[in-house]
């Protein structure tokens, strides 16, 4: 009998499948409108203590604007997934200030670092402060924990991490297979409380459209209790039925739907509009100094009413309009 390691991590929620049926036989899967403000999603559906997980993948296609209103409404003590986390992991962690404590615990596999831009000096303070619990995955094993709630196992197994020290801070377990006798890891599954998807189209039901790359969305989507989608734009659901092969996330698993143009900015939408790289770097700059940092926050979140106000203070139409051209390639004005 080879032997087995078990991973020391904690392990968040609770990956039992049939208790999670309980919750989503319960959910109510009516065409009805949802579409509303950023504002009353964030303090209809996210409460303090939720775990939570964001779409997208880097800075791409984030919803920057449901993260900023979570750190106005102020929220406490939550849980997060950081699958391939940047600029929303960063805001995350912009919560944590001053004795506030927005983020409790982390199911880790890319956080902190902004990619080629460097590491993010707060996020990088708070998670070495220790006030943060973390449990370690790699990005691959943690996309398949939703994988295993979307499929309706508690676990599935998978080769990712054996042999390695993540394994040994995650919350997996090596197991044998019954077939082969090879050791396996089994990955548990993951059932997000609240998640939060930026789609180029939606209609006021839900049906959602995301073009290229869907990273780890079409899961998160299925296998969250509560959805809030943000979109470029709603449209109406007679287009949605024309090109029903175009619906990425079907209406059942959304709650909230909040029509924000430029949502993901200052990150990039794929072919719609290029990332703000002075604005990112303006974020990695400023934080190297608490009190700036405490005035960049009040200035660009705490002391706006919603987003709209943010892109008018980050340059409004005419930067979106500047971004969009590089995101097309198109001659600049």
């Amino acid at each position: 009998m080879p032997e087995l390691t078990s991973g020391l991590g904690p392990l968040f929620t609770d990956p039992d499948p049939d208790a999670a049926r309980a919750f989503f036989r319960e959910k109510p899967r009516a065409l009805i409108n949802k579409v509303m403000s950023v504002k009353d999603a964030v303090a209809k559906l996210i409460h303090d203590g939720d775990y939570l997980a964001s779409g997208g993948f880097g800075v791409n296609r984030i919803s920057t604007a449901v993260l900023h209103e979570i750190l106005r409404q102020r929220r406490r003590n939550l849980g997060f997934a950081g699958h391939t986390t940047t600029h929303d992991f960063e805001i995350m962690c912009a919560g944590n200030l001053d004795g506030e404590k927005l983020l409790a615990r982390v199911d880790a596999s890319y956080i902190v670092g902004l990619e080629a831009r460097g590491l993010s000096p707060h996020a990088r303070r708070v998670m070495q402060s220790g006030e943060v619990d973390v449990c370690e995955w790699s990005n691959y094993a943690l996309a398949c924990r939703f994988r295993a709630a979307v499929t309706g196992v508690p676990f599935v197994p998978i080769r990712s991490m054996l042999g390695t020290d993540t394994l040994k801070r995650s919350a997996g377990k090596e197991i044998v297979c019954p077939f082969t006798g090879k050791k396996l890891v089994a990955i548990p599954a993951l059932y997000p409380d609240v998640s939060f998807i930026h789609v180029h189209e939606c209609d006021a039901y839900g049906n959602c459209r995301i073009k290229g790359i869907t990273v780890a969305d079409v899961d998160l989507a299925r296998c969250s209790k509560r959805l809030i989608i943000t979109t470029e734009r709603i449209v109406s659901n007679e287009e949605i039925r024309n090109t029903p092969y175009w619906t990425t996330i079907p209406s059942f698993c959304v709650d909230a739907v909040c029509e924000v143009p430029y949502g993901s900015y200052p990150g990039n939408m794929p072919g719609e509009y290029f990332s703000d790289e002075a604005h990112l770097r303006e974020w990695l700059e400023v934080e190297k100094d608490l009190d700036a940092f405490r005035a960049f926050l009040k200035k660009y979140i705490y002391d706006v009413p919603d987003f709209d106000s943010y892109l008018r203070l980050c340059g409004g139409v005419e930067k979106m309009k500047q971004l969009r051209a590089k995101e097309l390639l198109l001659p600049s004005a």
